[in-house]
């Protein structure tokens, strides 16, 4: 009698052989998964991004801040964030003459401005516009205002609340010209510090914040 063949089973792959197969097949995991998803990150930017009349493509660039709060996820911890405040403190810059409540119209219309500033220099189709803030796409401003922005805290009486001592005014110029400063992994941008206002434009803005006769105050 002839001896039957016995019946082939399926062999279960084990992880090793798993991974010589991914190998074999050129799929193989990166030995640093994170450095490599930054490498593929920064490369995807990088090529997003052309050069061009109006571009600045320092921008795409980390400094020193923002590959400490990068690196540490928002949360640097007491020792780095103390070292954060005080390397954005010296950054601080102020208008001639040392005056920060400046023109709430004027800084009605830079709060209230969407350009911002994105990654061009100017806006395309009017090289010589002034940038505006664009604040209203994170904060509550005017009563009026129904197509506002909640990643920052409403803005709505912030004068009204405050007052206009000299401690709340350099602190409001501040914050607005660099947050990191009080906040040192703050997502709110560094609106001085990076050129994308003025500190004329800065006290325009404190103005519009704090003065009683604006429509913030109303």
């Amino acid at each position: 009698m002839m001896n039957r063949s016995p019946t082939r089973t399926p062999i279960a792959l084990t992880a090793g052989a798993l991974c010589a197969v991914a190998i074999l097949a050129g799929c193989a995991t990166p030995a640093d998964p994170a450095a490599e998803t930054t490498r593929l990150v920064d490369q995807y930017v990088a090529e997003s991004f052309l050069p061009g009349p109006g571009q600045d493509l320092s921008r795409l660039q980390q400094d020193d801040t923002q590959k400490d709060c990068t690196t540490t996820r928002g949360k640097p911890g007491d020792a780095l964030a103390e070292a954060i405040r005080a390397r954005e403190a010296r950054n601080m810059a102020y208008p001639e003459g040392g005056r920060l409540l400046g023109d709430w119209k004027a800084g009605q219309k830079i709060f209230n401005d969407g350009f911002g500033y994105r990654i061009g220099s100017f806006i395309p189709s009017n090289p010589n516009a002034v940038r505006g803030g664009n604040c209203y796409a994170c904060h509550q401003g005017e009563k009026k205002e129904v197509a506002f922005g909640n990643l920052g805290t409403s803005l709505q009486s912030y004068g009204k609340v405050r007052g206009q001592s000299e401690p709340i005014v350099k602190y409001t110029y501040e914050k607005i010209y660099n947050a990191k400063v009080y906040n040192a992994c703050s997502n709110m941008p560094r609106l001085g510090h990076k050129g994308i206002l003025s500190p004329k434009q800065v006290a325009d803005l404190t103005a519009y914040l704090l003065d009683p006769a604006s429509p913030i105050n109303q």
